[in-house]
């Protein structure tokens, strides 16, 4: 390889320099770029593809927030949206999608194996910050749909300002003992949506009301249950998703309430869960396939630079379950 010899380095160096890998000093990096600037080297993805063996492809790296049950995956309309989102751009080009599972249990593993594997680049859609930096300094390739550590090139919702406009929606509406149904406390969505929970009650001045749960329907509808046994006059809830949301629904109603003359409910993500959900969510909407598709579209690039940050604004959708008590103003 010509970049090679103007650079007096092995190609393998060159190899994890082109593809942005660890194991090549800062030194050696930059007389393997100022080589390539010299000879107007263009790396071709393709051929770089059918040399290895590999087709190219965008791999979702996906991680079960609760039990590790492979359903999950498919009952969470958040990642329908992220596929979704990414298929608006790879329908255009001669890249693959590769879906990938993994949990606690298998996490560092199943990342390594996946990271060594990468060819166009990763999305991560849920991964701890541990996880994801591990990925990171396996492969450079890589975007996340959630905050992680600083050096992981993310998109990023605006999650605690969502949770703070639920909040001060339902105070609007005469709400005063809002609860929270809160997502894993590993999960750094869910903790970024109750620091925006918990600051807005401070500011209104209320006491916070609050329980942890799973990203899942079943989850939400019992910590609806704890949360209306242990606080009987609570008037409202935000659920930090929409899934659990319509697991609250059932667990208030089932105790006897309505929604939302008893029981105001704001949830999050605005997923088709929301509308589905008797009577349809108030929810704050997350552009989920915008986001993916800016992950996708940074990957196609073929540099992701470190630490990169695009961030996306929530709005609240307003529907029937957050509304004004019968009878009020």
């Amino acid at each position: 390889m010509d970049v090679a010899r103007v650079a007096g380095v092995s190609r393998a160096t060159v190899s994890r320099v082109i593809n942005r890998a660890p194991g090549a000093s800062d030194q050696l990096r930059a007389r393997v770029e100022a080589a390539v600037a010299e000879l107007g080297f263009l790396p071709d993805p393709t051929a770089r593809a059918l040399a290895s063996g590999r087709h190219r492809a965008v791999d979702v790296v996906a991680f079960a927030c609760g039990p590790p049950d492979i359903r999950w995956l498919g009952a969470d309309p958040y990642y329908s949206r992220v596929l979704s989102g990414m298929m608006s751009l790879l329908q255009a080009q001669d890249v693959q999608m590769r879906i990938h599972a993994v949990n606690g249990d298998n996490g560092p593993g199943e990342i390594d194996a996946i990271a060594e594997r990468v060819t166009v680049g990763a999305v991560l859609t849920s991964l701890p910050p541990d996880l994801a930096s591990r990925f990171y300094s396996r492969c450079r390739q890589v975007v996340s749909l959630v905050a992680t550590s600083p050096v992981v090139p993310a998109i990023e919702a605006d999650n605690a300002g969502g949770t703070r406009a639920a909040v001060e929606h339902l105070y609007a509406l005469g709400r005063r003992r809002i609860a929270a149904v809160h997502g894993p406390k590993d999960n750094t969505c869910a903790t970024a949506r109750r620091e925006g929970y918990l600051n807005a009650m401070a500011d209104l001045g209320l006491a916070p009301i609050e329980t942890h749960s799973h990203f899942m329907r079943e989850s939400g509808r019992a910590a609806a249950r704890e949360l209306l046994e242990r606080r009987p006059d609570l008037d409202a809830m935000v659920v930090a998703s929409d899934l659990m949301a319509a697991g609250v629904v059932q667990a208030i109603t089932a105790s006897g309430r309505s929604v939302p003359h008893d029981v105001a409910l704001v949830g999050f993500d605005d997923s088709i869960a929301a509308e589905c959900a008797n009577p349809p969510l108030t929810t704050m909407r997350v552009p989920v396939e915008e986001m993916a598709a800016a992950a996708t579209r940074l990957l196609l690039t073929g540099d992701v630079p470190p630490g990169h940050r695009q961030y996306f604004p929530v709005e609240l959708v307003q529907r029937e379950s957050a509304g004004h008590r019968a009878g009020s103003a």
